[in-house]
């Protein structure tokens, strides 16, 4: 496997975010920018499952941030630090630090949602990868975060058996902030509208877990995108970032 590396970005705002990357040893791979998921981590998203590794193995240099409140990265408990669109602030305040103009861009579930985001605000990736979303996961955020904030505010009370169990056992294994989380919740990620989507104009995947509909309808998220496509791999919304054939299917994208 492809060495791993990290380092730190300081965001404007004094957060010290996590950069991990891997690629080949000459550095002379093409740039991919890897956004994971709400509670977990780049080592849990795209090195673990061998994701990255793939990448890696076939010419890519795997950009890996840790969220903040994630990972490496600072757990800010201020509110000021968590302003409206700040993750995809960060993902571009990175790729200023980094230097990189040509690139690809991959994100699954909040990374999806943080990398339109990210491109509403002016990233412009070759190629564009939004995994384990739909188009109500960008539209309609402040009703899917409803679930995760309540998750977060009866912590202590919920047990085996809750429909939250399985969020705060995961938010748990990865020892999430609860009072940094909440304020990310609520604060920091905002509503995409339907015409922003459809402004995005390079080629994109909308990759899907066969049963995973967690953010809505990927079907309609390609629908209002102008020049996107459906690709279907094994897995619910969770589950499916443990099969190779998500990192395969991003590889035969991006090539």
């Amino acid at each position: 496997m492809a060495e791993l590396t990290t380092t730190h970005v300081t965001a404007p705002d004094g957060t010290r975010i996590a950069v991990h990357r891997m690629g080949p040893e000459d550095g002379s791979g093409r740039p991919v920018l890897m956004l994971h998921g709400l509670f977990s981590s780049a080592e849990m998203n795209w090195v673990k499952y061998g994701h990255a590794p793939l990448l890696a193995a076939n010419g890519f240099d795997c950009i890996m941030p840790d969220w903040r409140v994630h990972g490496l990265s600072d757990s800010p408990t201020d509110p000021e630090t968590y302003a409206s669109g700040v993750l995809a602030d960060d993902a571009a305040h990175i790729m200023r630090e980094l230097g990189l103009t040509d690139y690809d861009l991959v994100g699954f579930s909040l990374g999806a949602r943080t990398a339109v985001s990210a491109v509403v605000r002016g990233l412009a990736p070759r190629r564009l990868v939004l995994g384990g979303m739909g188009l109500e996961g960008l539209t309609g955020w402040r009703k899917r975060v409803a679930f995760f904030v309540d998750m977060v505010d009866r912590y202590d009370e919920i047990e085996r058996g809750d429909v939250a169990f399985l969020a705060k056992s995961f938010m748990k294994a990865q020892g999430i902030d609860r009072v940094a989380a909440r304020l990310l919740l609520t604060r920091a990620v905002e509503d995409i509208t339907v015409d922003e989507i459809g402004r995005i104009a390079m080629p994109t995947l909308v990759l899907i877990g066969e049963d995973d509909r967690d953010n809505g309808s990927p079907q309609r998220l390609a629908e209002a995108l102008p020049e996107a496509r459906v690709q279907v791999v094994p897995g619910n919304h969770m589950g499916s970032v443990t099969k190779k054939d998500l990192g395969q299917a991003i590889l035969d994208f991006l090539q």
